[in-house]
């Protein structure tokens, strides 16, 4: 059984043998047949990390809704909020989503936002968290994009802010898209230092500014991108001391994803994740982890895609 976390908890039990592991069941909302965006993956995530002895029930925690309050206090603008939680966008805005509205979308998104903020919460008291879904980067402040509905990222980075629960928090965005809302609402914010490692010529066609961008070429391997990540890293560690990393790892570099058009293996992908959470505990740094993009028309195979990120949290 997961124990449920009302947003926020002042004392989050650490597991003994891995750590925390933020998961509802709510993450998940009905999309028309045929969608391109896998909606099963959350749950077949989890039920493979179970299956498969990556986790245990005891490491689960379960978050609330985000409510309105906690997405508007210093990410997204009211009226934007209001209109997605009452049905009033318009059909020009839904295709740009990628989604078409339903209060289960509504619901499913203030999961997987209050999920990311439960994450960071937790990995600033045990020192490593990952939540089951998460890294919805494409999300601007009055408007969302490319299957993003509100950027979990942001809220959770502002909402720790905020409270002087840290300082400075570095986004590690490894998602083969950049992560242009993110970029966008942190352009002219000293505390939050965005570093996007995506395919250039790829979504989106309009890149926004993120602190350092590195664009890589279509079919990049294993080899160059570890390269790019371990030449980076450190001194983005050194100069800016984070409190807090918020890591999107999405899995959409892998050389079989139908939008990445990168070439990274399933051990490439491990290495990075192993790589990224281990140098940041290494500096000290706590972690909250996110599984950010991935797309296969097997649900199975992407799940089991994603849950890379957990194995090599859990080791």
């Amino acid at each position: 059984m997961a124990i449920a976390i009302i947003l926020i908890s002042s004392t989050i039990p650490c597991a003994f043998k891995g750590p925390p592991i933020v998961h509802h069941e709510g993450y998940v909302c009905y999309l028309p047949p045929g969608h391109r965006f896998q909606m099963r993956k959350f749950e077949r995530l989890y039920q493979i990390l179970l299956e498969q002895n990556v986790i245990c029930e005891r490491q689960v925690l379960m978050p609330v809704k985000a409510s309105k309050d906690l997405l508007t206090e210093a990410v997204h603008t009211k009226d934007y909020i209001e209109d997605f939680f009452n049905g009033w966008t318009d059909e020009k805005a839904q295709r740009k989503t990628g989604f078409v509205w339903s209060e289960g979308l509504v619901s499913r998104c203030r999961y997987e936002t209050g999920g990311t903020v439960l994450t960071a919460e937790a990995a600033l008291q045990c020192g490593l968290a990952c939540s089951t879904a998460g890294g919805t980067h494409h999300a601007f402040p009055a408007y969302g994009a490319g299957y993003c509905l509100f950027n979990d990222i942001a809220v959770a980075a502002k909402y720790l802010i905020l409270r002087n629960k840290v300082s400075r928090v570095l986004v590690i965005d490894l998602d083969v898209h950049q992560g242009d809302g993110t970029a966008f609402i942190f352009k002219d914010d000293p505390a939050v230092f965005t570093f996007s490692v995506h395919c250039g010529k790829n979504f989106p066609l309009f890149k926004q500014q993120s602190d350092l961008d590195i664009s890589l070429n279509c079919g990049t391997g294993n080899a160059d991108y570890m390269d790019v990540i371990q030449h980076n890293l450190p001194w983005i560690f050194q100069t800016f001391r984070p409190d807090l990393v918020i890591y999107d790892a999405g899995v959409d570099p892998h050389k079989e994803d139908l939008l990445g058009q990168l070439a990274l293996t399933d051990e490439g992908l491990f290495k990075r994740d192993y790589w990224v959470i281990n140098y940041s505990i290494t500096c000290g740094c706590p972690c909250a982890c996110l599984i950010g993009g991935g797309y296969d028309k097997s649900v199975d195979k992407l799940a089991l895609r994603h849950s890379i990120l957990h194995r090599a949290a859990t080791k």
